[in-house]
């Protein structure tokens, strides 16, 4: 007899299709390989990605809330152009949102689970050049658990869940980038990145507000400067058509 599943397994399934298609169709924008003004046609993702409709549609209004995607009457949902300026602009949300973060996670957060991420993040840092897979690997699931770490210990809700929000394309860029990065470069920024969080954990771990949020701020400043040269590479092949729609720049025509 076949097993009934739960209504919260199918509900966790139906989120993990959802989140596949958000986090695929965000590298296909940041790499340049969706185009500004580019229609996103509902059959057509739900036949790429076996899925029903609904996971589509809800990934779509997922992208139209964090701003890479238009919905528009009778017309659908259109790519936006991301430009290194809109990168920009991201990234000084991020670094206001993540700078109070960081600053009221210090003393709130278990000085074994900061001792624990220390050593993983100096693991990297002595790490050897070229990195293999499993140390970008390793690396990616690092910055995931520190920013989430830091973010679900910071003592205000509303905070912690617009960072939940928009951290799908914060992390949408940053593996853009490193791809971008490891084509070119042997994933430099792994190895940079590893020594900026190692700062802010060991500010964490002394409990020193001030110098948590000066490091945040420049890791995050870092990434940005890191995500606009990518785009700036791919600018001209993402720039929207005569007729195109508005750029990820914080001014959207359409609203």
């Amino acid at each position: 007899m076949r097993a009934i599943r739960s209504k919260s397994s199918l509900r966790c399934d139906h989120g993990q299709r959802r989140q596949r298609i958000v986090e695929s169709l965000l590298a296909e924008v940041f790499l340049g390989r969706l185009k500004a003004g580019q229609h996103l046609v509902t059959q057509e993702l739900a036949e790429r990605f076996g899925v029903s409709h609904t996971p589509v549609r809800e990934a779509l209004i997922s992208l139209a809330g964090i701003g890479v995607v238009d919905l528009l009457p009778n017309r659908g949902a259109v790519v936006r152009s991301i430009t290194p300026r809109g990168a920009r602009e991201i990234c000084q949300v991020r670094r206001a949102l993540e700078c109070e973060a960081v600053r009221r996670a210090c003393g709130r957060i278990d000085p074994a689970d900061l001792r624990a991420i220390s050593t993983e993040i100096r693991g990297l840092v002595a790490a050897r050049r070229p990195f293999p897979g499993r140390v970008v690997e390793k690396a990616r699931s690092l910055d995931s658990r520190l920013h989430d770490l830091i973010a679900g210990s910071c003592g205000n809700a509303f905070l912690a869940s617009e960072l939940e929000r928009l951290k799908i394309l914060f992390r949408a860029f940053r593996d853009a980038a490193w791809e971008h990065d490891g084509a070119l470069n042997g994933f430099a920024r792994v190895a940079e990145e590893a020594r900026e969080h190692l700062a802010i954990v060991d500010a964490l771990s002394e409990g020193d507000r001030r110098q948590a949020s000066r490091v945040m701020s420049r890791h995050i400043l870092a990434g940005a400067r890191y995500w606009s040269r990518v785009l700036r590479g791919g600018a001209r092949t993402s720039a929207a058509p005569e007729n195109g729609h508005g750029k990820l720049n914080g001014r959207n025509p359409s609203r």
